[in-house]
């Protein structure tokens, strides 16, 4: 047997979400841990899809994506951000939004370079950043305000800090970022070489009337970021695997030279049957009102149960806190919600790279509310 390299990823394994589903569906349990929908799209947006596939739109499309669809992404970002962005040379359509976060990573970082990211993280950060030999510097933000105190932020800043990484509203923490983030933030990276890459995959998941407020609404900040965003988490659609990238011109070139190597072109019939689903803007602006009544159901149905509700700003995810329950640690207490009272769920220290145990679990609300309350029916007996 030939003898492997020394791997490039050795401290990484399957991720959790895949763990937990699997734990899940071992168990028959309801899965509460990986972020999908369990209902369907609309059926509008099917029958476009089936329509451009029926229509022979079944070849590759051009390598940045199609015009139709940039166009919209334009619209949408300009209508909710006064933020312009041309969509010939500054918007990417992506094989979903992990692959537009590899790809800007990618584009960026070489051995040496220093970037920070702010934790609990999303699991596919790290990992991308040490295949181009960077090198991670964490914040942690704990519980259960899961707040940034910017001084601090501004310890880990060097002359090698390529990258700062956000992520808002963020998974798991349901945190959104407030003005005076943004402004700390400007005052950090002004005068320097230092580039922002901003996933906003939840931005139109945002809760009790608040604002999401993007990388781009900045002009001090768009100039030097990455946008990501992704249509599984705007439409249903997990599946389809489509998202985007917009950034500056000069930033978009490099991510191209990256994206035609990598997919080089995205589904064409779906990117076609969005642009003309997104003509109705209804179709993703009611989207907080949707999953808020989702949430709202979650936070009722806990209330007076010993699970502390930790806040939820954006996402669809509610974290809770189980000290009252249990002293296991978080991921031996998600094992025992699977296997003994068949709700499964996330635990936080997953997002951390230390493993940090603050006895919190993550729940996904973006269910039927018919698996919310077989959920609620479980957790409310513990």
């Amino acid at each position: 047997m030939i003898q492997l390299p020394l791997s490039k990823l050795s401290n990484v394994g399957t991720t959790i979400f895949s763990q937990m589903t699997q734990l899940a569906n071992e168990n028959e349990a309801i899965n509460l841990s990986q972020g999908f929908p369990d209902f369907p799209a609309d059926p509008d947006l099917l029958n476009l899809v089936d329509h451009y596939i029926k229509k022979g739109f079944n070849q590759y499309a051009p390598m940045g994506g199609m015009m139709s669809l940039k166009e919209e992404i334009a619209k949408k970002i300009e209508n909710a951000h006064e933020a312009i962005y041309h969509p010939d040379t500054e918007i990417t359509v992506t094989a979903g939004g992990t692959q537009a976060i590899f790809t800007a990573i990618a584009s960026l970082i070489k051995d040496g370079d220093e970037i920070i990211i702010f934790e609990p993280a999303y699991d596919c950060y790290e990992p991308t950043v040490e295949l181009f030999g960077g090198i991670v510097k964490r914040f942690k933000m704990i519980a259960p305000d899961y707040s940034i105190d910017w001084n601090e932020v501004k310890k880990l800043v060097s002359n090698k800090t390529k990258l700062i990484i956000l992520n808002n509203p963020n998974n798991p923490a349901g945190k959104i970022l407030n003005e005076s983030d943004f402004q700390e933030l400007i005052s950090i990276v002004k005068g320097t070489s230092i580039f922002i890459l901003s996933d906003e995959v939840y931005e139109n998941i945002v809760f009790d009337g608040k604002k999401h407020l993007s990388i781009c609404k900045y002009p001090e900040l768009k100039e030097r970021s990455f946008l990501i965003a992704s249509f599984g988490k705007l439409f249903h659609v997990t599946g389809w695997k489509i998202g985007y990238c917009a950034a500056p011109k000069n930033l978009t070139d490099e991510f191209r030279k990256v994206h035609q190597f990598n997919v080089f072109s995205v589904n064409t019939p779906i990117q076609l049957a969005f642009a003309d689903y997104m003509k109705n803007e209804d179709n993703y602006l009611n989207l907080n009102v949707f999953f808020q009544k989702k949430r709202d159901l979650i936070r009722n149905g806990l209330s007076g149960t010993s699970f502390e509700l930790l806040d939820c700003e954006g996402t669809y995810f509610q974290a809770v806190k189980y000290d009252k329950i249990s002293n296991k640690k978080d991921i031996d207490f998600a094992h025992e919600l699977t296997i003994n009272h068949k709700v499964a769920t996330v635990p936080f220290s997953s997002f951390y790279k230390e493993k940090l145990n603050e006895n919190v679990i993550r729940l996904c609300f973006a269910k039927k509310d018919e698996t919310l309350e077989m959920a609620l029916e479980n957790l409310r007996k513990i």
